[in-house]
């Protein structure tokens, strides 16, 4: 139920507010798939080559800033790795309640 609380919550905040534009919902349902593949085990570890390729971002540039306007909507709670192989680690966060 967590699941569709998170997912909900992400699109009524994308609805309402303007500032939300594709490329953060295509980043967003790359973590969520993400987030599915891992058995939505939380923290779960992302790698952007990954992530960029699901959601259609080829900019690196781009991506950071859809990472930082997710953190800063309260969408995703990051914790950054600077080990290539190991990966940043990400919280989905239950925006369902703080959206109604």
């Amino acid at each position: 139920m967590k699941q569709l609380n998170a997912l909900a919550g992400f699109m009524i905040l994308a609805g309402k507010n303007a500032d939300v534009l594709p490329t953060h919902i295509s980043l967003y349902l790359a973590l969520f798939w993400s987030w599915k593949q891992h058995g939505f085990c939380e923290p779960f570890p992302i790698y952007r080559k990954e992530l960029m390729t699901i959601a259609h971002i080829h900019s690196i540039a781009t991506y950071h800033k859809c990472i930082k306007d997710l953190i800063t909507m309260g969408a995703i709670k990051y914790i950054p790795s600077y080990d290539y192989y190991r990966g940043s680690l990400i919280y989905l966060s239950d925006i369902a309640r703080k959206t109604a």
